[in-house]
């Protein structure tokens, strides 16, 4: 058996590739060949994900996609491949909510604080994201939508700058990714209001849901493995086979949390149907906020 690579839309020490490799180091001893974490960024991950959907469908080249390569490339890029007929999902691995993010400057303390504060200051503050039609950019759009208030988009590039202006004060708000802001948890630097999970997270028990105060308000992102069109079932069927067990191992499981993932147990038939759910939730999110496909 010849080394299966597992491509990475992201460069090496960011949360998707931590997870790739988890998958891969997993996978590795599970089915017993060589799975390899093969990084190929650019393009906001669409170069590894067109590279995929071109290749061999042999079960010998997988790809870590993420929501911004599948459920909302469509509507944000312009991109060279189907996310939904080009691929056949796999698994999610681990999925990740949101953190709505303040800076000391702000003065509210709560979300519902952050909300008045808002609706007294409408289009006046602003939010950052990794850049324009990202999850980060997305999600805060969503909060906001939600909420009923308005913001002025900042987008960087990345997610790292963003944090580091709302630390600043440069913007007042980023929607986060958890694994982004627990290393700054009572460094005195940053509010966290709220997380878009359903109910609180086990790793940040004291930051309430958004949906304690937006009934019904939840988003996530995740990192799922896929295989490109036509690989045959019985590669597709193992493979999920292994994560599924995985994500019942608490060793496996563990990991995840610790870097503020939550693990997800998804057969291949659910993980299709989140994902078009998702492009029908992304698709009036980017439409009402007037996003434009990137070339």
């Amino acid at each position: 058996m010849r080394p299966v690579r597992i491509v990475i839309p992201f460069p090496p020490g960011g949360n998707s590739d931590a997870i790739g490799r988890l998958a891969a180091e997993r996978l590795s001893t599970a089915i017993g060949g060589t799975f390899l974490a093969d990084n190929r960024p650019g393009a906001a991950g669409m170069l590894a994900a067109e590279s995929v959907a071109r290749a061999a469908p042999d079960g010998y080249t997988l790809l870590l996609g993420t929501s911004s390569q599948i459920s909302t490339a469509p509507y944000t890029n312009r991109i060279k491949f189907d996310p939904v007929k080009d691929f056949v999902p796999i698994s999610i691995v681990g999925a990740n909510p949101f953190v709505i993010t303040v800076g000391n400057a702000v003065p509210a303390r709560t979300l519902e604080e952050f909300i008045e504060h808002l609706r007294a200051n409408p289009g006046r503050l602003n939010y950052g994201s990794g850049g324009t039609g990202t999850v980060t950019h997305l999600s805060g759009a969503l909060f906001l939508q939600r909420a009923g208030v308005t913001m002025t988009h900042v987008p960087y590039k990345g997610g790292g700058p963003a944090l580091a202006d709302v630390m600043g004060g440069q913007i007042q708000m980023y929607s986060a990714s958890p694994s982004e802001v627990i290393a700054h948890v009572g460094g005195g630097k940053l509010r966290l209001l709220g997380i878009s999970s359903p109910q609180r997270a086990k790793y940040l028990p004291d930051v309430p849901a958004i949906a304690e105060v937006l009934p019904g308000h939840s988003a996530f992102t995740w990192n799922g493995l896929f295989a490109p069109a036509r690989t045959p079932p019985a590669i597709v069927a193992r493979l999920a086979e292994e994560i599924q067990k995985a994500q019942r191992d608490p060793a496996f499981t563990g990991r995840l949390e610790k870097m503020g993932v939550d693990p997800v147990l998804h057969t291949p038939a659910e993980f299709a149907a989140q994902i078009e759910r998702e492009m029908t939730m992304w698709k009036e999110v980017i439409d009402a906020a007037g996003i434009k496909p990137q070339e």
